[in-house]
Protein backbone atom coordinates (compact mmCIF):
# COMPACT_ATOMS: atom_id res chain seq x y z
CA UNK A 1 0.00 0.00 0.00
CA UNK A 2 1.18 3.73 -0.94
CA UNK A 3 0.46 6.60 1.36
CA UNK A 4 1.34 10.05 -0.27
CA UNK A 5 1.56 12.96 2.05
CA UNK A 6 1.47 16.54 0.63
CA UNK A 7 3.45 18.95 2.44
CA UNK A 8 5.10 22.36 2.92
CA UNK A 9 8.59 22.67 4.74
CA UNK A 10 7.01 26.16 6.14
CA UNK A 11 3.61 24.47 7.29
CA UNK A 12 3.93 23.91 11.17
CA UNK A 13 0.53 21.64 10.73
CA UNK A 14 2.72 19.58 8.46
CA UNK A 15 5.62 19.23 11.00
CA UNK A 16 3.01 17.92 13.83
CA UNK A 17 0.72 15.82 11.40
CA UNK A 18 3.63 14.42 10.14
CA UNK A 19 4.44 13.04 13.73
CA UNK A 20 1.09 12.25 14.32
CA UNK A 21 1.19 10.07 10.97
CA UNK A 22 4.45 8.31 11.96
CA UNK A 23 3.10 7.22 15.28
CA UNK A 24 0.45 5.62 13.85
CA UNK A 25 2.40 3.69 11.36
CA UNK A 26 4.66 2.90 13.68
CA UNK A 27 2.25 0.74 15.53
CA UNK A 28 0.25 -0.74 12.34
CA UNK A 29 0.89 -4.42 11.86
CA UNK A 30 1.29 -4.05 8.04
CA UNK A 31 3.92 -1.45 8.19
CA UNK A 32 6.52 -3.24 6.37
CA UNK A 33 4.01 -3.21 3.27
CA UNK A 34 3.18 0.54 3.61
CA UNK A 35 5.03 2.94 0.95
CA UNK A 36 5.56 6.59 2.36
CA UNK A 37 5.89 9.42 -0.28
CA UNK A 38 6.44 12.63 0.12
CA UNK A 39 4.69 15.06 -2.49
CA UNK A 40 4.95 19.03 -2.68
CA UNK A 41 3.12 21.44 -1.76
CA UNK A 42 3.79 25.95 -1.64
CA UNK A 43 2.11 27.26 0.62
CA UNK A 44 3.32 30.37 -1.52
CA UNK A 45 4.26 29.71 -4.57
CA UNK A 46 5.82 31.82 -6.95
CA UNK A 47 7.10 33.88 -4.04
CA UNK A 48 10.66 35.12 -4.90
CA UNK A 49 13.71 33.64 -3.14
CA UNK A 50 14.78 37.04 -1.59
CA UNK A 51 11.65 37.72 -0.08
CA UNK A 52 11.76 36.78 3.38
CA UNK A 53 9.78 38.06 6.51
CA UNK A 54 9.77 37.27 10.09
CA UNK A 55 6.59 34.60 11.20
CA UNK A 56 4.36 36.70 13.03
CA UNK A 57 5.03 39.53 10.42
CA UNK A 58 3.51 37.44 7.80
CA UNK A 59 0.60 36.13 10.21
CA UNK A 60 -0.39 39.93 10.39
CA UNK A 61 -0.28 41.12 6.73
CA UNK A 62 -1.52 37.82 5.44
CA UNK A 63 -4.25 36.95 7.78
CA UNK A 64 -5.26 40.08 9.23
CA UNK A 65 -4.19 39.05 12.80
CA UNK A 66 -3.74 41.37 15.46
CA UNK A 67 0.22 41.03 17.10
CA UNK A 68 -1.25 39.39 19.93
CA UNK A 69 -3.14 36.86 18.56
CA UNK A 70 -0.45 35.81 16.13
CA UNK A 71 1.66 34.96 18.82
CA UNK A 72 -1.10 33.31 20.93
CA UNK A 73 -1.29 31.28 17.67
CA UNK A 74 2.29 30.29 17.37
CA UNK A 75 2.47 29.31 21.32
CA UNK A 76 -0.37 27.04 20.54
CA UNK A 77 1.46 25.81 17.79
CA UNK A 78 4.62 24.94 20.03
CA UNK A 79 2.41 23.31 22.65
CA UNK A 80 1.01 20.92 19.89
CA UNK A 81 4.31 20.28 18.59
CA UNK A 82 6.04 19.41 22.54
CA UNK A 83 2.94 16.93 23.28
CA UNK A 84 4.26 14.91 20.09
CA UNK A 85 7.55 15.21 21.04
CA UNK A 86 9.05 18.04 18.77
CA UNK A 87 11.18 20.98 19.04
CA UNK A 88 9.07 24.04 18.17
CA UNK A 89 10.41 27.82 17.92
CA UNK A 90 7.41 30.32 18.82
CA UNK A 91 9.11 33.17 18.21
CA UNK A 92 12.16 34.68 15.65
CA UNK A 93 11.62 32.54 12.67
CA UNK A 94 11.17 33.22 9.37
CA UNK A 95 9.03 32.62 6.53
CA UNK A 96 9.61 32.39 2.72
CA UNK A 97 9.24 30.50 -0.49
CA UNK A 98 10.33 26.51 -0.53
CA UNK A 99 10.36 26.05 -4.54
CA UNK A 100 14.11 24.92 -3.69
CA UNK A 101 13.56 22.95 -1.04
CA UNK A 102 10.69 20.72 -2.56
CA UNK A 103 13.14 20.81 -6.16
CA UNK A 104 15.70 19.05 -3.74
CA UNK A 105 13.62 16.77 -2.28
CA UNK A 106 12.84 15.19 -5.21
CA UNK A 107 16.31 15.03 -6.00
CA UNK A 108 16.84 13.17 -2.51
CA UNK A 109 14.05 11.10 -3.33
CA UNK A 110 15.97 9.55 -6.62
CA UNK A 111 18.77 9.33 -4.42
CA UNK A 112 16.66 7.53 -1.46
CA UNK A 113 17.24 9.87 1.17
CA UNK A 114 13.88 12.18 0.75
CA UNK A 115 12.90 10.83 4.45
CA UNK A 116 16.05 11.96 5.73
CA UNK A 117 16.19 15.27 3.77
CA UNK A 118 12.27 16.25 5.05
CA UNK A 119 13.12 15.45 8.47
CA UNK A 120 16.30 17.44 8.68
CA UNK A 121 14.31 20.84 6.51
CA UNK A 122 11.75 20.54 9.58
CA UNK A 123 14.07 20.73 12.47
CA UNK A 124 15.88 23.55 10.77
CA UNK A 125 12.71 25.09 10.11
CA UNK A 126 10.74 25.10 13.01
CA UNK A 127 13.64 24.33 15.88
CA UNK A 128 16.87 26.15 14.96
CA UNK A 129 18.06 29.48 14.89
CA UNK A 130 19.64 30.06 11.46
CA UNK A 131 16.87 30.37 8.90
CA UNK A 132 16.59 28.05 6.04
CA UNK A 133 15.26 30.51 3.78
CA UNK A 134 17.45 32.23 0.66
CA UNK A 135 20.47 30.56 1.90
CA UNK A 136 21.66 28.11 -0.39
CA UNK A 137 24.87 27.14 1.75
CA UNK A 138 22.29 26.45 4.22
CA UNK A 139 20.45 24.11 2.19
CA UNK A 140 23.47 22.24 1.09
CA UNK A 141 24.65 21.55 4.47
CA UNK A 142 21.47 19.92 5.06
CA UNK A 143 21.58 17.90 1.59
CA UNK A 144 25.15 16.90 2.68
CA UNK A 145 23.96 15.64 6.28
CA UNK A 146 21.02 13.76 4.57
CA UNK A 147 23.44 11.78 2.62
CA UNK A 148 23.41 13.40 -0.48
CA UNK A 149 26.25 14.18 -2.28
CA UNK A 150 27.29 17.76 -1.90
CA UNK A 151 28.27 18.76 -5.88
CA UNK A 152 25.51 17.31 -6.94
CA UNK A 153 23.21 18.96 -4.48
CA UNK A 154 24.79 22.53 -5.52
CA UNK A 155 23.93 21.39 -9.34
CA UNK A 156 20.20 21.34 -8.63
CA UNK A 157 20.35 24.33 -6.68
CA UNK A 158 22.17 26.47 -9.27
CA UNK A 159 19.74 24.84 -11.79
CA UNK A 160 16.36 26.45 -11.24
CA UNK A 161 15.01 23.93 -13.56
CA UNK A 162 15.91 20.78 -12.15
CA UNK A 163 13.11 19.16 -10.57
CA UNK A 164 10.82 22.00 -11.40
CA UNK A 165 8.75 20.17 -13.52
CA UNK A 166 8.34 17.60 -10.96
CA UNK A 167 7.49 19.98 -7.72
CA UNK A 168 4.98 21.48 -10.58
CA UNK A 169 3.01 18.28 -11.34
CA UNK A 170 3.27 17.62 -7.28
CA UNK A 171 0.22 20.32 -7.22
CA UNK A 172 -1.22 19.55 -10.14
CA UNK A 173 -2.40 16.40 -8.76
CA UNK A 174 -3.31 17.83 -5.36
CA UNK A 175 -5.79 20.49 -7.23
CA UNK A 176 -6.87 17.28 -8.99
CA UNK A 177 -7.18 15.36 -5.61
CA UNK A 178 -9.12 18.18 -4.35
CA UNK A 179 -6.63 19.46 -1.87
CA UNK A 180 -7.73 22.10 -0.07
CA UNK A 181 -4.32 22.83 1.84
CA UNK A 182 -1.60 20.57 3.72
CA UNK A 183 -0.98 18.25 5.08
CA UNK A 184 -2.70 15.89 2.95
CA UNK A 185 -2.44 12.35 3.28
CA UNK A 186 -3.86 10.29 0.42
CA UNK A 187 -3.61 6.09 1.10
CA UNK A 188 -3.60 4.23 -2.26
CA UNK A 189 -5.66 7.13 -3.73
CA UNK A 190 -8.64 5.65 -2.50
CA UNK A 191 -9.13 7.58 0.72
CA UNK A 192 -8.10 11.09 1.57
CA UNK A 193 -6.91 12.63 5.08
CA UNK A 194 -6.68 16.53 5.26
CA UNK A 195 -5.09 18.40 8.19
CA UNK A 196 -2.74 17.23 11.41
CA UNK A 197 -5.47 14.13 12.49
CA UNK A 198 -5.10 12.40 15.82
CA UNK A 199 -2.97 9.36 15.28
CA UNK A 200 -5.97 7.33 15.88
CA UNK A 201 -7.73 8.90 12.61
CA UNK A 202 -4.53 7.77 11.17
CA UNK A 203 -4.76 4.53 12.51
CA UNK A 204 -8.36 3.70 11.25
CA UNK A 205 -7.52 5.02 7.58
CA UNK A 206 -4.22 2.82 7.55
CA UNK A 207 -6.57 -0.30 8.82
CA UNK A 208 -9.53 0.57 6.40
CA UNK A 209 -7.40 1.16 3.07
CA UNK A 210 -5.11 -2.06 3.63
CA UNK A 211 -8.49 -3.63 4.33
CA UNK A 212 -10.07 -2.79 1.04
CA UNK A 213 -6.80 -3.41 -1.28
CA UNK A 214 -7.71 -5.29 -4.86
CA UNK A 215 -6.31 -8.29 -5.24
CA UNK A 216 -4.38 -8.52 -8.05
CA UNK A 217 -6.31 -10.21 -11.11
CA UNK A 218 -4.71 -11.96 -13.68
CA UNK A 219 -6.10 -12.95 -17.39
CA UNK A 220 -4.51 -15.18 -20.39
CA UNK A 221 -4.04 -18.13 -19.03
CA UNK A 222 -1.13 -20.42 -20.10
CA UNK A 223 0.41 -18.09 -22.43
CA UNK A 224 4.65 -18.40 -22.77
CA UNK A 225 6.02 -16.35 -19.98
CA UNK A 226 9.33 -16.47 -18.69
CA UNK A 227 10.30 -17.13 -15.17
CA UNK A 228 13.01 -17.95 -13.06
CA UNK A 229 13.72 -21.46 -14.24
CA UNK A 230 13.76 -19.73 -17.97
CA UNK A 231 11.72 -18.95 -20.97
CA UNK A 232 9.10 -21.92 -22.25
CA UNK A 233 9.71 -23.01 -25.64
CA UNK A 234 6.32 -23.70 -27.33
CA UNK A 235 6.47 -27.38 -28.89
CA UNK A 236 5.34 -27.36 -32.19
Amino acid sequence: MRVEIWSDIACPWCYVGKARFEKALGAFPHRDGVEVVHRSFELDPGRAKDDIQPVLSMLTGKYGMSRAQAEAGEDNLGAQAAAEGLPYRTRGRDHGGTFDMHRLLHFAREKGRQAELLDLLHTANFAEERSVFGDDDRLLELATAAGLDTGAARAVLADPQAYAAEVREDQREAAELGARGVPFFVFDRTYGVFGAQPAEVFTRALTRAWGERTPLKTVGGDAAACGPDGCAVPQT
